[in-house]
């Protein structure tokens, strides 16, 4: 297969990504908006709109600028295939970026590839799947297995399940480059300790944390390119 037609075959998968993946964005947005008022409509308890707009201006406003950030800072890690499945499905944080970074990791795949795409893509997809049996078998289990899981013992275990995966996937690019994941690393955890309330609104802190290692790549890129030149 020639780069001319490898190329044609990506695009017209891309294409059919988009295509697919809006129509289904689509109608899952109806779904989760229309669910409450179909529930209220059967059950004969409509919800309270004046209320629920109330409530939106509470924290609606917030969480819109967090999902344009995450949009912006996630959609070029997963690729467009990855990006869809992953909002869709959701659980972004906790499980389709550590799965989707560590099997790019596995792969040697880079950001913006062909390769990226599929590879993401695949990763999500296969998460999603893992996440609804689990989802499944936990439903079926809950009864038996609840003395179990409130066992005092586990309970450290669950508080430290998102950490754990963080830890692990931040612990690879900290390797990489130290003095670049160091700064912003330690500018943030500063923050936190002097603004404690800023800890419920990390999604936003995503802003000036990146901004920080964006700004000291480019520093580093052109203080080499200087070098080299």
């Amino acid at each position: 297969m020639t780069n001319r037609e490898k190329n044609f075959s990506y695009d017209a998968y891309l294409n059919r990504t988009h295509f697919l993946g809006r129509i289904v964005s689509v109608l899952a947005l109806i779904m989760l908006l229309g669910a409450p008022f179909v529930i209220g409509g059967v059950l004969g308890a409509m919800p309270d709109l004046a209320a629920a707009g109330r409530g939106f201006l509470a924290v609606g406003l917030i969480w819109a600028a967090s999902s344009v950030v995450e949009y912006l800072v996630y959609t070029p890690m997963l690729g467009a295939g990855g990006s869809y499945l992953a909002f869709i499905t959701g659980n972004l944080i906790n499980m389709k970026i550590p799965c989707a970074m560590n099997a790019r990791e596995l792969t040697g795949a880079k950001s913006g590839t062909a390769e990226n795409e599929v590879i993401s893509t695949l990763s999500i997809a296969t998460s999603s799947l893992v996440t609804i049996l689990v989802l499944a078998l936990g439903v079926l289990l809950m009864i038996p297995l609840q003395p179990v899981l409130r066992a005092p013992a586990l309970q450290p275990a669950f508080a430290s399940v998102v950490p754990a995966l963080f830890g692990a996937m931040a612990c690879q690019y900290y390797r990489k480059d130290p003095k670049l994941a160091v700064v912003p690393l330690c500018a943030m955890s500063l923050l936190f300790i002097l603004v404690p309330s800023l800890i419920s609104s990390t999604s936003m802190m995503i802003i000036p944390s990146g901004a920080i290692a964006i700004g000291l790549a480019y520093a580093g890129w052109r203080k080499t390119r200087k070098e080299e030149g």
